[in-house]
């Protein structure tokens, strides 16, 4: 069932009925697309809360669905004038009660969308002196989305995921990525042979974080770059750090023996950065 066939934009609805019974068909159903799965399956994806929406707007994502509580009719008007892709969505209002239960936030803040599901990139773009971060089943969604932040802010040219990392348009992930997963390309190969065939085959220096590895101070890095990051439990498989160039660990002169995926990529990252930066000006 796909709920919001024939149903009016909010420019042509000016009293915006409110929803009040937890029975409503369209109220069902969108509830049932905070399920994860379910979402998927529709090619939809649920977001709530006022940045993470105006993020996914600003960026372009077009919403099937606007969705408020009466506290916030005004926020979803406002948005409906300033962002023409609202033009096509449908507008509902639910009572307090309802839209309280209508996502995952212990503190709603009245206003969710319900989006197209974004498309992955189709292809590793590149435009000169590159930096990727390549992921290698991470499994936690808050991990993977602090390492997609990580790499917008940054300034990488895409995010890579391989093996069976998890779903960055979880909510989890989502929020966590601060809505960095709708500003930079995100590229989905399952196969890490083929990510790593095909970066060599463009003249990309494949580093692997691998305690295992010689200290990044000593590392020779060349740009373009890609970092890979490996799973939380395992690292990264040998299949990958035997096709990378070089492994390399983060010089750790305390007695923490290893640092969380993320935070990894955060100090990687970083200093991929300062190196890119550092060609530029010399």
């Amino acid at each position: 069932m796909r709920a919001g066939k024939g149903c009016p934009l909010i420019s042509m609805q000016p009293e915006n009925r409110e929803i009040t019974s937890r029975d409503n068909p369209t109220y069902r159903y969108i509830r049932t697309l905070h399920d994860r799965k379910t979402a998927m399956s529709e090619g939809l994806v649920f977001i709530e809360g006022v940045r993470l929406c105006e993020d996914a707007l600003i960026s372009g994502m077009r919403p099937r669905y606007i969705v408020s509580s009466s506290e916030r009719k005004a926020l979803a008007s406002l948005w409906c004038e300033r962002f023409d892709v609202c033009q096509s969505a449908s507008y509902y209002q639910f009572a307090e009660p309802l839209f309280a239960k209508l996502g995952s936030t212990k503190n709603p803040q009245g206003i969710a969308l319900v989006i197209e599901a974004p498309d992955y990139a189709t292809s590793i773009p590149s435009r000169g002196r590159d930096l990727y971060l390549i992921l290698e089943s991470v499994a936690d969604p808050g991990n993977l989305g602090t390492i997609i932040r990580t790499a917008d802010a940054f300034d990488f040219t895409a995010v890579i995921l391989s093996g069976d990392s998890t779903d960055p348009y979880g909510e989890k992930a989502m929020r966590a990525s601060m809505g960095s997963c709708f500003h930079i390309p995100i590229v989905s190969i399952p196969d890490i042979s083929e990510v790593c065939m095909l970066l060599e085959q463009n003249g990309v220096q494949l580093i692997a974080s691998d305690l295992r590895g010689d200290s990044l101070n000593s590392a020779t890095i060349q740009l373009p770059c890609a970092v890979v990051i490996g799973n939380e439990a395992r690292g990264i498989t040998d299949t990958c750090a035997n096709l990378c160039h070089y492994r390399v660990k983060i010089p750790m002169p305390g007695k923490a023996e290893s640092l969380n995926a993320s935070s990894a990529a955060s100090v990687l990252a970083y200093e991929m950065m300062i190196r890119r930066d550092r060609t530029i000006h010399e």
